[in-house]
């Protein structure tokens, strides 16, 4: 299983929140639609978005979320930033496209899970 500190490199990605950097991945979730996210995503995953709004966190911490990934380069407000730093949770950014990150976890081994299934 991977660690939230070893996807910063292949994702080519910026820390932005450094959080529990040592969290395992235990799988991934990719998605825009917070009430997605909370409903499908489950502990311990990965997740890949373009939102980057404060709200972001507070599902993060709802679901158990360890590392959020910030796609395209996408900029992050700093409420956003004080929060994550707030919970522990890492907030890493890529000019990779969700597409393109999607692909680089799941070459790493990082299965894409959803709760029930």
């Amino acid at each position: 299983m991977l660690k939230v500190n070893e996807i910063i490199a292949p994702l080519q990605a910026e820390v932005l929140a450094a959080g529990e950097m040592e969290a395992e991945l235990t799988g991934g979730y990719c998605g825009d639609l917070l009430s997605d996210v909370m409903g499908n995503a489950h502990d311990g995953s990965v997740w890949i978005t373009i939102q980057s709004h404060p709200n972001v966190i507070a599902v993060a911490t709802l679901v158990g979320i360890p590392c959020v990934v910030i796609t395209n380069w996408a900029e992050v407000e700093n409420d956003t930033l004080e929060r994550a730093r707030a919970e522990k949770i890492t907030v890493i950014r890529t000019h990779f496209t969700s597409y393109q990150a999607v692909s680089v976890l799941s070459g790493l081994g990082i299965p894409g899970t959803k709760r029930d299934g």
